[in-house]
């Protein structure tokens, strides 16, 4: 029954506090997974265990060894299948986070949501910063692979390449923009455009072929192992080595992408977990048996000078271009289909922030299908126009960078959260906790720590806009700024 007194009174002013405790205020744990609800929709759950491990092996697989492996094996020498196992410990410590939150915090946003449940607004809001990196620029970097491999097919098929003005970012050989990674780009905004599901069955299908083509490489490729291309195995020491484990964990990345998909998941607290784990363990044994059959297969000082190095190498193994062929339009269809998903995860992670209220609203608005819309054309449009004018190796190291300090975070979240909430349900639990997360956290500052000064300038530089950001716009709009009791520490 109303209250006559009350009825029709304005709402209360909102509460005041101090900047400490709005950076510090915590979105409360029975908020963060909102079953999907969005402006003017709602996401639908479509997805079950299959399809949830699809994507995280559809965002992971293929895009260190179809697009990374050429960069770093003069980096590292043979010794590459030593930086393939330092990048998929750090990565396994981080996925081992991402199962434990991801069974409690079945919402979309990934890291970002985990942050912002456990450590606060403004450890959140970096996160989220952190990840526009992460995923955005990753879709730009494996859509230039995508452009490499369009040109090694077309010379295998036609004789002819596409001319360096339309392949190359400018300043590299001429080059004008790069229309290949733009057009890839454009092609997974169509299909994300479809649908979820059938986004989902399209990826499905794309990791079949990817699977399939690893295979294929690894049954031919061995035939030509010589124990020669292993001697010097650490030509340029561990540093070398660590270096190229720093760039290859791009390649891990993916793993997490299931994880955005927590408010489209049927049983996300019992699924997402098995997806992750299951993901990261096929990928990583999948990563070091290519790496290791194709140094041995090749000097790996011919790694330097070739792009599309995997189908080069069948052509030089078998002496006719037929596989090398076969295995072009795989890897084209491979690393599309780690285009698609990671664009997907892009879109759950700004849909997460815009209905925090930390970016606009645009980006959570749903159409009648549950669809962000919106969302996905403005992405796609920029990162299409970022992968056409940046060249491949700045994206790549810009990438790594801010996924390790992400994960770096979600490693912390896990501690924090024991030692907050020792009395939550957990689906799963990471063992030897809280030793295993600070692992987590050491190896991804080890990591993190290899990469160049150029690398550290990008990433100080994103950070500082992102800050200015969120004192500029993000602190004021969020939805908990109204919020008459959020929860602090």
């Amino acid at each position: 029954m109303v209250d006559e007194k009350t009825a029709g009174a304005p709402a209360p002013p909102a509460p005041q506090r101090t900047v400490k405790q709005r950076l510090v205020r915590r979105k409360p744990g029975g908020r963060t997974e909102e079953a999907g609800h969005g402006e003017g929709g709602s996401l639908r759950r479509t997805m079950g265990l299959a399809q949830l491990t699809m994507i995280s092996i559809g965002a992971t697989l293929g895009t260190g060894i179809f697009v990374v492996l050429g960069e770093a094996v003069p980096v590292a020498g043979p010794a590459v299948v030593l930086s393939f196992v330092i990048a998929g410990v750090t990565a396994l410590f981080s996925a081992l986070a991402y199962a434990e939150l991801a069974g409690m915090i079945p919402a979309s946003g990934s890291a970002y949501s985990y942050s912002y449940a456990t450590m606060g607004e403004l450890v959140a809001w970096v996160c989220g910063w952190c990840l526009m990196l992460t995923y955005g620029v990753s879709v730009a970097a494996v859509a230039v692979g995508w452009g490499e491999y369009i040109n090694e097919l077309l010379r295998l098929v036609t004789g002819v390449v596409l001319p360096a003005s339309l392949s190359s970012p400018p300043g590299a050989d001429g080059g004008i923009a790069n229309l290949p990674a733009a057009v890839v780009v454009v092609l997974a905004m169509v299909a994300l455009l479809g649908g979820v599901r059938e986004s989902a069955w399209l990826n499905g299908f794309m990791v079949v072929v990817k699977v399939a083509v690893m295979v294929m490489f690894v049954a031919i490729a061995a035939t030509a192992v010589q124990d020669g291309n292993f001697a010097p195995f650490m030509p340029l020491g561990m540093a070398g080595v660590s270096a190229a484990g720093a760039t290859l964990f791009f390649s891990y990345i993916g793993f997490d992408a299931a994880s955005t998909a927590g408010e489209e998941a049927k049983d996300p607290q019992r699924d997402l977990p098995r997806a992750i784990m299951l993901s990261l363990i096929i990928v990583t044994a999948i990563y070091c048996l290519v790496a290791f059959v194709a140094v041995g297969a090749m000097p790996w000082t011919d790694f330097a000078d070739t792009e599309a190095s995997l189908a080069h190498i069948l052509t030089v193994v078998t002496g006719t271009p037929i596989w090398s062929v076969v295995f072009a339009i795989g890897a084209v269809i491979a690393i599309a289909s780690v285009v698609l998903v990671v664009l997907y995860g892009q879109t759950r992670i700004l849909f997460a922030m815009s209905r925090d209220g930390l970016i606009p609203k645009v980006f959570s608005k749903l159409d009648r299908k549950g669809n962000p819309k919106a969302n996905i054309l403005i992405l796609s449009v920029a990162i299409a126009v970022l992968a056409a004018v940046v060249p491949l190796g700045h994206l790549a190291d810009a990438t790594s960078i801010g996924t390790l300090f992400a994960f770096g975070l979600v490693n912390v979240a896990v501690i924090v959260l024991r030692k907050r909430r020792p009395d939550l349900q957990r689906r799963f639990s990471m063992p030897l906790a809280p030793l295993t997360p600070a692992l987590g956290v050491l190896s991804c500052a080890y990591l993190m720590l290899s990469m160049g000064v150029a690398t550290w300038v990008t990433f100080i530089v994103w950070m500082a806009v992102g800050l200015a950001v969120y004192f500029g716009y993000s602190m004021r709009r969020s939805t908990l700024e109204t919020d008459p009791a959020p929860a602090l520490d």
